[in-house]
């Protein structure tokens, strides 16, 4: 299993949106969080949230810089430590435990001044030094430099007590949208031995731990905003049914991204919150660039994508829960490119690309791909029966999570992938697509995408941007290693006395702190 696929996978936080660029500061409140039932009336303090998380107790971290691959595991560590910022519900990126952010002219030099009143929960001041030591160790995790990108460790440093610096080796006015998911913050000097009990900063602490489950309580001396709950009670599920089963049997108050399925029974009852976020996952169909795969030549992967009948595939595999998509990744990002014509089925012109390519349609392609999450295998095979129209043939295998993660993602030619965000277009650029790419999943190398996206994290003016964002899309959209069909609905289920669930895609869902119950 890929460490750093993990945790972007699970922690890819955001709404989508350009980055603060310079001279921008937080002051829109983390919260992000608005139920529709949430108008029932003044929060009520007190009481415990039960809630389900998805995990598997082999994958089981209790490192904040570890590998996440448990949602439970990343829902425990969201609440006991806080990041420097979090999404935001009107802006990409808001404020945690850095209170303001302010770049130099030329993008490259980053200052995050901590928040008044921070300490961990044993009631010591959190210091620049601490959030120093721990970006640091951060970085210096075998998928830092995905973590932190262009930052190396010896360019973090302390200005005063309360302000940090970090300089980047080129100009990134996205830099504080990359600090929202991994830049948990510890006490200075904290020893692997220590970390199951280390103190954090965020608004809950931890009671106990045990399996994977955990019982958070309140963190009184948290310095955002007043907290509701008494305690959260963490119940670890393998599969989205055994903990949509635990909702409908009363022994949970909230499952967590329980998936389509879940949905479809539980909008038959009456008691139970069905909370939809459009557009919350991605499952594209990955094609391998590199000189050798059967997809190398552009035409190829254009008319795989022009194969694929997008309505089919949202309507079955996803049960209607999701929406077409066009071949781009970042879809909630204010500055998607609209404008670029949505990629329609065309057999004639895919036969024709194909026959212009010399591709060889006498053998048969394996589609690699794994039941890690609900809907992924079945897209293959019905992009398989689709792919036979024009004459494709295409035999689906499946493999065993493990097996797939170690041996078949970021190498194979012809696999399926998800991403359980939704964040901007530079967000996925820069994990996925640039040459140097951690998670460079089609091992696509493309000189002018690569010139483009420095063109884009380099520009401050926001029209400027913009335009060169739209750039970026089209390259993506014309020749990039992804065929993106769709994307999936993120579904969370709650009992009808809870109030005030948060409502932002990806992992905006565990910022918890805000909700109470009636």
């Amino acid at each position: 299993m890929g460490v750093t696929r993990r945790q972007l996978l699970w922690a890819g936080t955001g709404i989508g949106a350009a980055g603060l660029l310079a001279a921008c500061g937080g002051g829109e409140s983390a919260k992000g969080s608005a139920s529709p039932a949430a108008a029932d009336g003044k929060p009520r303090s007190g009481g415990t949230l039960r809630v389900g998380a998805l995990g598997r107790a082999s994958a089981i971290t209790r490192d904040p810089h570890g590998t996440q691959a448990n949602e439970s595991d990343y829902l425990v560590l969201a609440l006991v430590f806080d990041t420097l910022t979090v999404p935001g519900a009107t802006s990409n990126t808001a404020p945690r435990l850095a209170a303001s952010w302010q770049s130099s002219a030329d993008l490259k030099t980053w200052k995050f001044k901590i928040a008044k009143g921070a300490a961990f929960h044993d009631g010591t001041p959190v210091t620049a030094d601490d959030v120093v030591w721990s970006l640091q160790r951060l970085r210096n995790t075998p998928s830092g430099a995905a973590r932190l990108p262009g930052i190396q460790a010896k360019h973090i440093t302390a200005e005063g007590t309360d302000t940090v610096v970090l300089v980047s080796d080129y100009a990134n006015a996205e830099f504080p949208l990359l600090t929202r998911f991994a830049t948990f913050v510890m006490k200075k000097g904290t020893k692997d031995s220590e970390l199951a009990k280390a103190p954090g900063t965020g608004p809950f602490k931890l009671d106990w731990f045990r399996g994977g489950n955990a019982r958070l309580v309140r963190n009184d001396r948290w310095h955002g905003a007043p907290v509701h709950l008494d305690a959260i009670e963490v119940t670890m599920f393998e599969t989205p049914q055994a903990m949509a089963n635990a909702l409908l049997a009363g022994q949970i108050d909230l499952a967590s991204n329980a998936g389509a399925v879940a949905a479809r029974t539980a909008e038959a009852g009456q008691d139970i919150q069905v909370l939809r976020r459009p557009d919350d996952m991605a499952m594209p169909i990955v094609m391998r660039t590199a000189k050798g795969s059967p997809f190398a030549d552009a035409r190829v992967r254009e008319a795989m994508r022009l194969v694929v009948d997008r309505d089919a595939m949202v309507k079955q595999v996803l049960s209607g829960y999701g929406t077409v998509a066009n071949d781009i990744l970042g879809t909630g990002d204010p500055a998607f490119a609209k404008s670029i014509p949505q990629r329609a089925r065309d057999l004639a012109k895919a036969k024709r690309l194909l026959t212009e390519a010399g591709f060889d349609l006498s053998r048969t392609y394996e589609l690699v791909t794994t039941e890690d999450i609900s809907g992924l295998a079945e897209s293959a095979t019905l992009f398989a029966n689709q792919a036979r129209e024009a004459g494709i043939k295409v035999k689906v295998v499946k493999q065993e999570s493990g097996a797939f993660w170690e041996k078949t993602w970021k190498t194979g030619d012809f696999y399926t992938t998800y991403w359980g965000t939704n964040d901007s277009v530079v967000f996925f650029a820069s994990k996925t697509m640039v040459s140097e790419a951690g998670q460079n999943e089609s091992g696509w190398s493309d000189p002018g995408f690569d010139a483009a996206y420095r063109k884009v994290i380099g520009t401050a003016d926001p029209a400027a941007r913009t335009r060169a964002l739209k750039e970026l899309q089209q390259i993506e959209y014309d020749r990039s290693g992804y065929l993106l069909w769709g994307m999936a609905d993120g579904i969370d289920l709650a009992s009808s006395k809870v109030r005030n669930l948060p409502e932002l895609a990806g992992y905006g869902r565990v910022q918890l702190e805000g909700v109470w119950l009636r």
